[in-house]
């Protein structure tokens, strides 16, 4: 059996890294402000406060919530607040922001639970491609917590990868 195959990549001793993992796994809700604008354009604060004691906010149980106001209007900063207040009892996460910010926001607090101490002097592969699409500031921050540990970074999968950083 001289011809037997050999998988060089299991023997490489690489780890694989999947931002996959971190991505919110919770629904993204958008609570949007320009539905409570009096003609659109102005925030009228004792029809806000009635009409967020009437919401529904069931609606946003368990789900991951980026609060913004899609119209060109002027909103007070305690409006963001109010409707923070009552979304926080029931939503799993709460920021400002589009859907964009919200998964930004989600996944690096999410990377935040990652021990950096538990990649030391480890060949780490940075995972590139997936079902999902990472924002870029999920590889800034992995790399920020892998650098002062792995002994290599590299981006792509274990076949095919793209050096980033090698402790010499």
């Amino acid at each position: 059996m001289a011809d037997a195959f050999v998988n060089k990549v299991a023997e490489s001793g690489l780890i694989s890294l999947d931002l996959e993992e971190y991505y919110p796994k919770q629904p993204v809700k958008l609570f949007d402000l320009k539905e409570y604008l009096f003609m659109g354009l102005i925030l009228k604060e004792k029809d806000f406060r009635a009409a967020l004691q009437t919401t529904d906010w069931e609606q946003y149980r368990d789900a991951n919530v980026a609060i913004t106001c899609s119209a060109d209007a002027i909103i007070p900063m305690w409006a963001y607040m109010l409707v923070a207040s009552y979304l926080q009892p029931v939503a799993a996460g709460v920021v400002f922001g589009d859907e964009k910010k919200l998964i930004d926001t989600i996944l690096l607090k999410n990377l935040e639970a990652l021990k950096g101490e538990e990649y030391t002097d480890k060949r780490v592969v940075v995972k590139g491609c997936g079902e999902v699409s990472i924002p870029e500031s999920a590889y800034v921050e992995i790399t920020n917590k892998l650098r002062p540990f792995a002994k290599s970074i590299m981006y792509g999968e274990p076949c095919s990868t793209v050096p980033i950083f090698k402790k010499r």
